[in-house]
């Protein structure tokens, strides 16, 4: 075996065994916690407490759960983020035309504190809607909406927030509209509540059909295409 031959074995067998070499697709490493929004028994394996009556249904992308804008809600016994230093978080989701016009429908709440994540919708005087962030945490809050950024309703999105460590920026269907600087206090164990905040107000009209939260702040190139 040549010298050449015996130099190309090596270097090979030590980036085969991790020695020194990094993965050519650090992003094969991530793994999700992905929850289908498809029935009403339990979401993402976790114990979940139905309110009110939404319904699942079949739709163009899969199954669904469809909320009435009234008192429909799902409230699930897990907080999937809890600890992550940075995340993104993703709701595929369809915003119906009459909706009210603040919708807080998905919330993680850190258990005994006021820290806490949302997604919200707030819908315009002529029937589009804007997305509407916010994250609270020991360390300070920050909101982030843009009433000019409109989208139509009655089509499927996905909303992302994602926190970096730094930054905390929010997407829509992987076109970013807002960014902020936040200082950020990872939240501890809690739970999740769909279509409408923890607290049962501002109740959201619509359907939900995935959930997706990853401890690692992705690219847009990464996210989930609704």
């Amino acid at each position: 075996m040549s010298r050449l031959m015996t130099y190309a074995f090596l270097l090979s067998a030590v980036c085969l065994f991790g020695c020194g070499c990094r993965p050519s697709n650090p992003s094969s490493s991530i793994s999700p916690t992905v929850w289908q929004v498809d029935n009403l028994r339990t979401i993402g394996g976790q114990k979940t407490t139905v309110l009110g009556s939404p319904k699942v249904i079949q739709t163009e992308i899969g199954a669904a759960v469809e909320f009435d804008g009234v008192g429909d809600g799902l409230l699930v016994e897990a907080l999937p983020l809890a600890g992550a230093r940075e995340f993104t978080l993703e709701i595929i989701f369809r915003p119906h035309p009459k909706g009210p016009k603040e919708q807080r429908f998905l919330h993680l709440q850190e258990a005994g504190s006021e820290s806490r994540i949302l997604i919200e919708t707030r819908l315009t005087q002529d029937g589009r809607w804007y997305l509407d962030t916010y994250i609270h945490t020991a360390k300070a809050n920050k909101a982030l909406f843009d009433p000019a950024k409109t989208h139509a309703v009655g089509k499927w999105y996905n909303a992302t927030l994602v926190y970096d460590g730094r930054q905390m920026r929010h997407y829509v269907n992987a076109v970013e509209e807002m960014s902020g600087a936040l200082d950020f206090t990872p939240l501890g164990e809690g739970k999740t509540s769909i279509g409408v905040r923890m607290n049962q107000v501002f109740w959201f009209k619509g359907a939900v059909q995935k959930v997706r939260f990853t401890n690692q702040a992705l690219q847009p190139r990464q996210f989930l295409r609704p």
